[in-house]
């Protein structure tokens, strides 16, 4: 059994406690030992002096859109065929593994099969890529966010669309005979949309429980994009366990979320509303004049606001911000955790908590955490990220990256950065 000992390093274990000086064995896959201000026996493992690098669990992200390519608009996405989506895929797999995400849950897939081919390839050790959750497409219903058809012409993009409680259950029930890990709903819609706007909640009841019903009884998880207050209270009563945005929320369904703190997950995706409010999207026709970029300017205002309640009240709000589209590119979310700190007065470590802990608490396996008994994913980082989380956007700070006992990234000596800094 290979094993790795990493010493002379400043450990941040994701927990959101201070950092400490310590070393620390990874065995197999899984870390044996954490030790404080001590030494531990290398018997017989690889040594990596850490130089006083920053040890700390492999960031996860929580809404990941691997397949959506970086789109410029909707209708593209859907113009790529399968072959080459496929392979297009794989590369942002391994694109969010070099930046040092070393998990993936999926907020959906821009065809059905997508996440599930690329998931399977990466545990069989086929391709390079983080763990994933695959995700089916956005379930959604004529006119809501996804539906770009035409009555003339056929179009398609990252949705299934589905009409009455039977479409959704018949659709959900063939997502899950074809291996996705979540189901993906789409009960509001979104600014962009001009005839399914954030504010109207475009799913009706009876579709939102028929969704549910089957992810409950096939044991996946159910995300919602819930922008308006009542997609989020409808999300809620029927157990789904992902809610994404959340931003319009009032005061009940705050109150609904509050109740069911253990059971479910809140990502607001800062990095989508962030860029467009600011007009980082001119090259793509909405600068910061733009009525969408407009909207997201007080989106933000509010949907901040609302997430410092919930962090309040004990809800995990976790990053992860839409990046997928051309002017909020794959392979930047780590920015995110900026946006956490600046925008919702999160300390550097809490948001490397909310991308690590918690986010390990909804993929569901032994992640996000420097534990004994944990899965080794891991990234040794020039500086110190509990001081400045933006040192993590910077794929040259990660001096090596671990996922599940082995290097991604290969570490330097000590001596060779020291000369290399010299």
């Amino acid at each position: 059994m290979t094993a790795t000992l990493f010493t002379n390093v400043r450990i941040i274990d994701g927990s959101g406690s201070e950092p400490f000086a310590g070393s620390l064995l990874v065995q197999g896959n899984r870390i044996k030992t954490v030790a404080k201000d001590g030494n531990l026996a290398a018997d017989g493992a690889e040594v990596v002096d850490g130089a006083a690098a920053t040890l700390m669990p492999g960031l996860i992200e929580p809404h990941a859109h691997i397949s959506f390519c970086d789109t410029p608009d909707l209708e593209s996405l859907g113009d790529i065929p399968p072959e080459e989506h496929t392979l297009l895929a794989m590369k942002y797999a391994r694109k969010m593994l070099d930046q040092g995400f070393t998990a993936l849950f999926s907020a959906a897939a821009a065809k059905p099969r997508l996440d599930v081919v690329i998931r399977n390839a990466i545990d069989a050790g086929d391709i390079p890529g983080p763990r994933m959750r695959a995700a089916s497409p956005e379930l959604t219903p004529t006119s809501g966010l996804g539906d770009v058809r035409r009555r003339h012409i056929h179009r398609e993009t990252f949705a299934i669309c589905c009409d009455g409680a039977d479409e959704f259950r018949r659709a959900a029930r063939e997502m899950v005979r074809e291996g996705v890990d979540t189901l993906k709903m789409n009960p509001s819609g979104d600014e962009f949309i001009p005839f399914a706007r954030a504010a109207q909640t475009v799913m009706n009841e009876a579709e939102i429980a028929a969704v549910c019903e089957v992810g409950h009884s096939r044991d996946k998880k159910i995300a919602a994009h819930a922008r308006s207050a009542l997609s989020v209270k409808l999300s809620l009563k029927y157990g789904a366990q992902v809610l994404y945005h959340c931003t319009l929320s009032d005061e009940e369904a705050l109150d609904m979320m509050e109740a069911k703190k253990d059971e479910i997950f809140v990502a607001p995706t800062a990095g989508m509303a962030y860029v467009t409010a600011t007009g980082e999207g001119r090259d793509y026709g909405i600068d910061e004049n733009h009525p969408v970029a407009k909207f997201f300017a007080a989106e933000l205002d509010t949907g901040a606001r609302n997430m410092k309640e919930l962090k309040k009240r004990g809800v995990r709000v976790l990053p992860g911000g839409d990046y997928g589209f051309a002017w909020n590119p794959i392979g930047t979310n780590a920015r995110d955790m900026e946006h956490f700190v600046k925008l919702l007065d999160y300390t550097p470590l809490e948001a490397i908590q909310a991308a690590t802990q918690y986010s390990g608490e909804l993929f569901g396996e032994a992640i996000g955490l420097l534990r004994e008994g944990y899965l080794a994913d891991l990234l040794l980082v020039d500086g110190d990220p509990s001081k400045d989380v933006t040192i993590l956007q910077d794929a040259d700070r990660l001096l090596a990256i671990m996922k599940d006992g082995a290097f991604h990234k290969r570490p330097s000596t000590a001596t060779e950065r020291r000369a290399a800094a010299e």
